[in-house]
């Protein structure tokens, strides 16, 4: 018994689909991985600006990320 000619190629369209899906879902799992490592190095840059910046400025200061106003704290 052999399956026809329209089944096989219908398995087969499917099984392709499938293989391609599961390779974007690698893909897109690799490109995550390298979202988080990039957003590990800005949180970094982030505290290590903010420390600088509160040696100058004073813990209690607060920037407007806008205008780049410092006020001290209400």
């Amino acid at each position: 018994m052999k399956l026809s000619k329209e089944e096989l190629k219908e398995i087969q369209e499917l099984n392709t689909e499938f293989t391609k899906k599961k390779m974007m879902l690698g893909d897109m799992e690799i490109q995550k991985a390298a979202i988080i490592s990039e957003i590990g190095g800005m949180k970094m840059k982030f505290a290590q600006n903010e420390k600088k910046l509160i040696e100058k400025y004073g813990k209690d200061s607060v920037i407007n990320l806008q205008t780049g106003e410092v006020q001290k704290k209400t």
